[in-house]
């Protein structure tokens, strides 16, 4: 579902996806989601990318701000 601002839920999230969403939020970089997450590098690259694009995010910045405006941590 598409809310009114445009951005598609967090519902559209895999778990493994809300879970990098999180990490990236709180300034982890993808090398060591990548390793506590027991992932390449490019794997968690991967996700972000599906991140930024099914919740039409432009950059860290804005899914730091969508994930503490929501209260996903």
């Amino acid at each position: 579902m598409i809310g009114g601002d445009g951005l598609a839920t967090r519902e559209h999230l895999s778990d493994r996806e809300l879970e990098v969403m999180k990490m990236i939020a709180t300034g982890e970089s993808l090398v060591v989601i990548a390793e506590r997450l027991r992932l390449s590098p490019s794997t968690v690259t991967t996700y972000r990318t599906r991140i930024l694009g099914k919740m039409a995010l432009k950059s860290n910045a804005k899914l730091k701000r969508y994930v503490f405006d929501n209260n996903l941590i």
